[in-house]
């Protein structure tokens, strides 16, 4: 398996990107803490992982509080000896309306929140890593050189998380640490049952494509498995496209 013998965090596993993420790395053989702040939204995830035979722990903790970070990754280190591979793919909160309509305090948000959590939960998790000379720090919504009217500081943030990347992989990398983003154009499966416009917004991810169809939740955990074991261990500062051909050129 992949991941035999690793220990990964995932933030935000509660939610559909990062509860596919964690079921991949258990699969793998990884013992997967999965971290978030709805405990509710955890068990169900841990639950599936146990009875596919996998190893799944849940912590509370909002990815944003830096103590409580760096708590996490500070007792999963001391219990497990070691932490190999940290996800965040918490959700940025963002308001997605024209430019001319936003305010400035729901323009920032989410670039506040995308530069705030990635760069605390890499931290914590980079700390564990050096000392060990390895590790992977992946995260979630990478930007791309293209962008569409109406989505406020959504863009920005992902842009913003890219530069993130970018800083953490050249201080990390000599001490062996990795750091890989993720950009998908959307996975329509993890828009939320009920949402008013989800037909015509799949339809219109899979319209952006290249190939006709879009990257699903199991092509996502399949992708950050492999990204996070040694089989990608050329592979750091950089960003990896499963968009099917919606983002070119990045």
């Amino acid at each position: 398996m992949l991941l035999q013998d690793r220990t990964a965090i995932v933030y935000g596993a509660g939610g559909p990107i990062g509860g596919a993420a964690a079921r991949a790395f258990a699969r793998e053989g990884a013992r997967v803490v999965l971290a978030g702040r709805t405990r509710a939204a955890l068990d169900p995830v841990a639950a599936a992982i146990d009875a596919a035979g996998g190893t799944a722990e849940v912590a509370e903790v909002d990815a944003l509080d830096e103590a409580a970070v760096d708590a996490l990754a500070g007792g999963v280190a001391a219990r497990h000896g070691r932490l190999d591979v940290s996800f965040n793919a918490i959700g940025v909160g963002d308001v997605q309306r024209p430019l001319l309509e936003i305010s400035a305090e729901d323009f920032v948000q989410p670039v506040a929140t995308a530069v705030r959590t990635q760069f605390l939960t890499t931290r914590a998790a980079v700390r564990h890593m050096i000392p060990q000379r390895s590790g992977v720090i992946l995260m979630f919504g990478g930007g791309g050189p293209q962008t569409q009217p109406g989505l406020g500081g959504f863009k920005v943030a992902l842009d913003a998380m890219e530069g993130v990347r970018r800083q953490w992989a050249c201080e990390a990398g000599p001490y062996g640490v990795r750091v890989v983003t993720m950009v998908t154009g959307g996975v329509p499966e993890s828009i939320p049952d009920g949402y008013g416009p989800k037909e015509e917004i799949a339809a219109s991810i899979t319209g952006a494509t290249l190939l006709g169809r879009v990257a699903t939740l199991a092509d996502v955990g399949d992708v950050a498995a492999f990204v996070a074991s040694d089989r990608a261990r050329t592979m750091t500062s950089a960003t990896v496209n499963i968009s099917c051909g919606a983002i070119v050129d990045h």
